[in-house]
């Protein structure tokens, strides 16, 4: 990253280019790429306690684009996908694996979001918030302590801000874009898992 680029600069893909069709079908492999760009957000927060985040995050991506491989043709955008297994029947993994990408990705817009309108207040705060207003209800009470520890151990916020990027401002401006788009897709993802109750027992 050179001086002048920020983190939203240097990502191989934003939510704010992945394509979304005038029905709100969302393409699969660019919802991927911006995806695996987010989880790097992870690792700015430069403590081994987010390996859990993004090893889930990871691990769910992977098995999505095990599906998209095995399956292009009817995985070339989310919705396609999930309809087409519901049509086989059989273990439903890339509808699970997209479900808790979306909590997560869900957590993270949440936490950012928590962080951007609340400048007064530290990481560790505005993302445990975040954790107790989406995923804490989807962890056993064995999981729980494990995220706790992670949202403990955010950096300080100036600290975590500086690595963004140079230009303070163009940060700032570039993530609330960067949210907006993480929040329309998680939303679209979620209408859609329960406009057909996909989501039943993961």
């Amino acid at each position: 990253m050179t001086d002048s680029q920020t983190f939203f600069e240097k990502m191989k893909r934003s939510f704010t280019d992945v394509p979304i069709a005038g029905d709100e079908q969302i393409s699969t492999e660019e919802f991927l790429e911006a995806s695996e760009s987010l989880v790097k957000l992870f690792d700015l927060l430069g403590s081994s306690a987010f390996q859990v985040v993004e090893a889930d995050m990871n691990g769910n991506i992977t098995k999505l684009r095990k599906r998209l491989v095995q399956d292009g043709e009817h995985s070339k955008t989310l919705q396609g996908m999930i309809l087409e297994e519901v049509k086989e029947g059989k273990k439903k993994t890339g509808t699970q694996a997209l479900l808790w990408l979306s909590r997560g990705l869900q957590f993270t817009e949440a936490a950012m979001r928590e962080t951007l309108d609340h400048p007064d207040k530290e990481m560790t705060i505005t993302f445990t918030d975040a954790y107790k207003k989406t995923l804490i209800k989807y962890h056993s009470m064995f999981v729980r302590p494990i995220f706790k520890l992670a949202m403990k151990a955010c950096p300080y916020r100036k600290d975590f801000f500086a690595k963004l990027g140079n230009d303070q401002k163009k940060v700032l401006e570039q993530l609330k874009e960067w949210l907006d788009a993480l929040i329309k897709i998680v939303d679209i993802i979620f209408g859609f898992y329960l406009s057909g109750n996909y989501g039943k027992g993961f």
